[in-house]
C-alpha cells in the first residue's frame, strides 16, 4: 500500500537545553549582516543540493532570484526575530507546506525567546471568508461569544493583518485554502503560526489589545480592551491532550453512534510516533465490531488533522471488495550522499538519511513530472511492483462512508482522503483541503541548524511526483460545506448536516 511521504512529519528533536546560568537570549539580538550573509550560503548549498521540490513551482531563475533576495535582505544586522521573519518569508516562496523554520525544532533559547511571549490574543478564532470569527473565548468576564467578529486590531483591519501573514504561510503550489487556515487559532498545537508571526509582524510594547468586534446578535462595531494572554496561558487550555497524546496510553480518537446506528469516528490528530497507546488495536476492534453490526454508515471526521502516521492505511483496507492499484506516484531525491562540509549542520534522528547508498539508483529517464534537475529513484520504502496496491483485509464494512475534510488535511490525511475520493471509496464532505494532487515533499527531514544565527530550517528529503500532469491544488470535495458565524454562534455542526441530508 502507498506510504505516506510525510511518515514523520510531525517528528522533532528538542533543541538542547540552556545551562542553568546562561543569560536567556533576547528577540531583538542583533545578528550581524556577515553572520546572516554566512547562513544564507549555507541554506543555499543545502536546498540547492538536497531539497527534492526546490524547483516545483519555482523555475531555477526565481529560485536563483530569491536566494538573492534574501541575501540582500541580510545586507545589514538583523535582530533575531527579523531573521525569523525574513527566513519565513523566503521558505514561503518555494511553495513547499514542509520547509520552514520549524517552531518545534528550534532550539529551546529561541523558542523562549520568539515564541514564549505574553502577546497571545484570548480567544480562539478561524478566518471565514476573509473575516476572523471567534471559536472560544479566555477573556475573564467572557466578553467576546462564540460566533462574534473581530473587525480590527490595535487599529489594523484584520483583512490587512491575513494578507501580511499569508506572506509567511506555508502550503504545497498554490492551495491557499491551506496558508489561510494555517492563520486560525483553533487549540490543536502548543505552537500555532498565528501565535508566532503576529507578534513579530504586528509589535506591541505592552498593554492590552484594542479591538474592535461586532458580537453575533448586534450590527453595531463595538470598541473593546482585553488583555494578552502569556504562552502559558494559551498552553494550559490544552496542557491535558497535550500529555495524554505524548506518551499517554489513553485514546486519543473518538467513538460515537449517531441516529439511525450511524458511526462517527473524530480523529484530530494522527501524530502518534510517541504514545504509549495501542490505536491499531483499538481501531481494529470497533471497525470489526462495526462491520459485524450492519451499521448503514460510518463518517470519519478528518477536521483539523494535518496528519502524521498513516493511519488511513488501518482503514482503506475495509473498504475494498478486491485488490485495488493505486495511481503511481514516484519518490525520488537529490543526492545519494550529503555534501561532507554540510554534515555538522544536518540534524536528523536517522543517520542514514545521510547516505542513501543502493536504495537511491539512477533513473532510467527523467521522471516526465519532476523539475528538469538531477534526481535520483529511491527504492527504500518497500514500493509494490508497478505501483501500490490497497489489498483487502480484516471485516470488510458495507455501508457507506463519509470522511469529513477541511483546509489543514496537507500530508497522509490529505493522500487518505485522496485515495477515497479517487477509488469511489466514499464521500469527501467539507471544504477544500490542502495538501496538493501534484505531490509533496517530505518522508525524511534534516534539521538545518544555521551555524551563525542559531536557527533551524527543515529540509524534506523525499519529493512525490505523479506519473501524470496533475493539477496545482488540493481536493475539492463531493459534497461542499461552508460553516458561517451564525452556525458558531448557534453551536451548529454544518459538516454532520450536510451528511445526516
Amino acid at each position: 500500500m502507498r506510504r505516506s511521504i510525510l511518515a514523520f512529519a510531525a517528528l522533532v528533536v528538542a533543541g538542547p537545553a540552556l545551562a542553568a546560568d546562561a543569560p536567556a537570549l533576547r528577540r531583538d539580538k542583533v545578528v550581524t549582516s556577515t553572520e546572516l550573509q554566512s547562513d544564507v550560503a549555507v541554506l543555499r548549498q543545502a536546498y540547492e543540493q538536497l531539497h527534492p521540490g526546490l524547483y516545483r513551482y519555482n523555475t531555477k531563475a526565481e529560485m536563483d532570484a530569491a536566494f538573492d533576495d534574501l541575501r540582500q535582505r541580510f545586507g545589514r544586522d538583523r535582530s533575531l526575530a527579523d531573521a525569523f521573519l525574513e527566513l519565513s518569508t523566503f521558505a514561503a516562496r518555494i511553495r513547499c507546506g514542509h520547509t520552514y523554520p520549524n517552531f518545534f525544532n528550534q532550539k529551546k533559547a529561541v523558542a523562549e525567546a520568539l515564541f514564549q511571549g505574553r502577546d497571545r490574543l484570548p480567544f480562539y478564532f478561524r478566518w471565514l471568508g476573509g473575516r476572523m470569527v471567534v471559536v472560544r473565548d479566555f477573556t475573564p468576564g467572557k466578553t467576546l461569544p462564540p460566533g462574534t467578529e473581530v473587525l480590527s486590531l490595535d487599529g489594523t483591519p484584520v483583512r490587512q493583518i491575513l494578507d501580511r501573514l499569508l506572506t509567511v504561510a506555508r502550503a504545497d503550489g498554490h492551495s491557499d485554502a491551506k496558508r489561510v487556515s494555517s492563520m486560525e487559532v483553533v487549540g490543536d498545537s502548543r505552537y500555532e503560526a498565528f501565535d508566532i508571526y503576529f507578534p513579530l509582524l504586528f509589535p506591541k510594547t505592552g498593554g492590552p489589545f484594542q479591538l474592535v468586534v461586532r458580537s453575533p446578535r448586534s450590527a453595531t462595531a463595538t470598541p473593546l480592551a482585553v488583555e494578552p494572554l502569556s504562552y502559558a496561558d494559551r498552553l494550559a487550555a490544552i496542557q491535558t491532550a497535550e500529555e495524554a497524546r505524548k506518551g499517554g496510553d489513553g485514546p486519543s480518537f473518538e467513538w460515537k453512534t449517531l441516529d439511525g446506528g450511524v458511526a462517527l469516528l473524530k480523529m484530530a490528530n494522527w501524530a502518534l510516533y510517541d504514545t504509549k497507546w495501542d490505536w491499531k488495536a483499538w481501531l481494529a476492534e470497533r471497525l470489526d465490531a462495526l462491520s459485524a453490526s450492519g451499521a448503514p454508515a460510518l463518517v470519519i471526521d478528518l477536521r483539523g488533522n494535518e496528519g502524521g502516521l498513516d493511519v488511513g492505511n488501518e482503514i482503506l483496507p475495509r473498504l475494498v471488495r478486491e485488490d485495488v492499484k493505486v495511481a503511481t506516484y514516484r519518490r525520488l531525491v537529490r543526492y545519494r550522499e550529503t555534501p561532507p562540509e554540510l554534515d555538522a549542520a544536518l540534524d536528523t534522528w536517522d543517520p542514514s538519511f545521510k547516505k542513501w547508498g543502493a536504495a537511491a539508483t539512477e533513473l532510467a529517464e527523467p521522471w516526465p513530472t519532476a523539475p528538469p534537475v538531477h534526481y535520483f529513484a529511491l527504492n527504500r520504502y518497500d514500493d509494490e511492483p508497478g505501483g501500490d496496491v490497497i489489498r483487502p483485509a480484516g471485516k470488510p464494512f458495507r455501508g457507506r462512508v463519509y470522511v469529513l475534510v477541511d483546509a489543514s488535511n496537507s500530508s497522509a490525511t490529505f493522500q487518505f482522503a485522496q485515495l477515497v475520493q479517487e477509488k469511489k471509496l466514499g464521500t469527501l464532505v467539507g471544504e477544500p483541503t490542502g495538501g496538493n494532487r501534484r505531490g509533496i515533499n517530505g518522508g525524511a527531514f534534516f534539521f538545518l541548524r544555521l551555524p551563525k544565527s542559531g536557527l533551524e530550517m527543515d529540509v524534506p528529503l523525499i519529493g512525490t511526483f505523479p506519473a501524470t500532469a496533475m493539477p496545482d491544488g488540493g481536493l475539492t470535495p463531493d459534497v461542499a460545506v461552508t460553516t458561517t458565524a451564525e452556525d458558531i454562534a448557534q453551536g451548529r455542526d454544518p459538516f454532520l448536516a450536510a451528511v445526516a441530508r
